[in-house]
């Protein structure tokens, strides 16, 4: 049989059901033969106290240990409770006995039990702390006749309640376990149909149970995250494709109208066509960058930075480009020094990007101001500019590559569109953490975080 979930529970279920059912009727046989035995026991000793009491007031009213009162019970005892009775004086002298009815029971039929299983015990009859005579009492440690039958019945009536228990355990067994294996068992067939790349496949989680709702709402980010994984590829490939395309194009053309003799290669003409081709590579090497940040196993040189002086640095580096458009570069300091370890030409790297958009996308006389920021164990820059903002329906995709928001931007101002892609590879790569918040038309505040160890 294969050891499959449902199964294992099936037997689980049925193990600790059978467990239950054979230590509840193993307790209640003993248990009832127990205290059964107990009534019988209190009954006898019930009986033989009223035998003990008739012949003592009999005694007491005649002075005799034998009356017609005292022979009936005696007789009505040896018929219904099985006891058998001697009564003897106190010079040993029998006077009544009783013991001789067993044989006559036997002969009749009414009972079926040897001579050897009767057990007696002898009872001293005494007055005023003088003893009379002597009462001898023959009885069974065995169930006998109705007794034994009422036991037999109790235990046939047990023996059926376990057996059909025994069935409802096999049957709720199997119904709990195809329940509670059901979840996983839609999980399953939903990992096969995404292993078969149907992207749409999800599962309802409201048919779940409790346990299986985390799971499931995981599986379901989980195929989320393919199914965009898979459309970013189909778009990669588009907008590479496109990207190639278009100084492809161009200088297929610009070539063929050479060769043609449409147009005399001046140096204007040559350097158009450069134009073009530095536009491919750049647009190559900068898809180097990409995988080689995208790598997990990147090699990191890393040192200690302080993050002040990093600041200062990138100022003294961007404020002849940040002049010359008419744009504001500002610093501010934490007033303590904030150290962390990280490669240090890979910040610069990270940060220049930054500044780099920042300044595409900020208006002359505007301003971006770069601050030192300290927040828990880590340590990091936030660059705040006053450009044109982000549509907040484009802040989800803005580290996806080649993603432009704006599909109208040229790609003078608009760039190759992987340079956010590469720093987002790159503070992954430290461990940090990026964050963008913007609004149209009032600017952007990206965070970057760099853990302080």
């Amino acid at each position: 049989m294969r050891k499959t979930m449902r199964t294992r529970i099936f037997f689980y279920f049925l193990i600790v059901s059978l467990s239950g059912i054979l230590l509840t009727s193993l307790s209640i046989l003993w248990g009832f033969e127990g205290r059964f035995n107990d009534y019988l026991l209190e009954g006898r000793e019930k009986n033989i106290n009223l035998i003990k009491e008739e012949i003592l007031n009999e005694y007491k009213q005649t002075g005799s240990l034998q009356s017609d009162q005292v022979v009936s019970i005696l007789h009505d005892q040896a018929m219904t409770e099985n006891l058998y009775y001697e009564i003897y004086n106190s010079n040993g002298k029998i006077l009544i006995e009783t013991s001789s009815m067993r044989k006559m029971m036997e002969n009749m039929g009414h009972r079926q039990d040897s001579e050897a299983n009767y057990n007696s015990d002898t009872y001293n009859l005494s007055v005023d702390n003088s003893i009379i005579g002597s009462l001898q009492v023959y009885y069974q440690e065995e169930l006998v006749a109705e007794d034994f039958s009422f036991f037999q019945a109790i235990k046939r009536y047990v023996y059926a309640a376990a057996f059909f228990t025994v069935i409802l355990s096999v049957f709720f067994s199997i119904l709990f376990s195809k329940w509670l294996s059901a979840g996983f068992n839609k999980l399953s067939v939903a990992v096969q149909e995404l292993q078969k790349h149907k992207w749409n496949t999800r599962l309802n989680v409201e048919e779940l149970t409790e346990e299986m709702k985390a799971l499931g709402w995981s599986f379901n980010n989980l195929a989320s995250s393919l199914s965009n994984e898979e459309n970013l590829r189909k778009q990669f490939t588009a907008d590479l494709a496109h990207e190639l395309r278009t100084p492809l194009a161009s200088l297929r053309s610009q070539i063929e109208a050479f060769q043609d003799g449409i147009w005399d290669p001046t140096p204007e003409r040559l350097q158009q066509s450069h134009n073009e081709l530095m536009r491919l590579v750049r647009l190559v090497n900068e898809l180097e960058k990409l995988l080689a940040a995208e790598n997990p196993q990147i090699k990191l040189n890393v040192s200690n930075i302080e993050a002040n002086k990093m600041a200062c640095f990138l100022k003294n580096q961007f404020d002849s480009i940040f002049n010359e458009k008419g744009v504001k570069l500002q610093i501010l300091n934490s007033g303590k020094e904030l150290w962390f370890r990280a490669d240090q030409d890979r910040v610069i790297q990270i940060l220049t990007n930054i500044l780099n958009n920042a300044l595409q996308y900020t208006s002359p006389n505007k301003r971006v101001v770069i601050s030192v920021l300290e927040k828990n164990d880590n340590i990091g820059f936030v660059v705040a500019d006053e450009g044109v903002g982000i549509d907040e329906k484009d802040l989800p995709h803005l580290f996806e590559r080649f993603y432009r928001g704006d599909k109208s931007r040229t790609r003078k101002t608009g760039g190759i569109g992987i340079g956010l892609s590469i720093v987002k590879a790159l503070v992954n790569a430290h461990g940090g953490d990026i964050q963008v918040t913007s609004e149209l038309n009032n600017g952007t505040i990206i965070t970057i975080l760099f853990p302080r160890n």
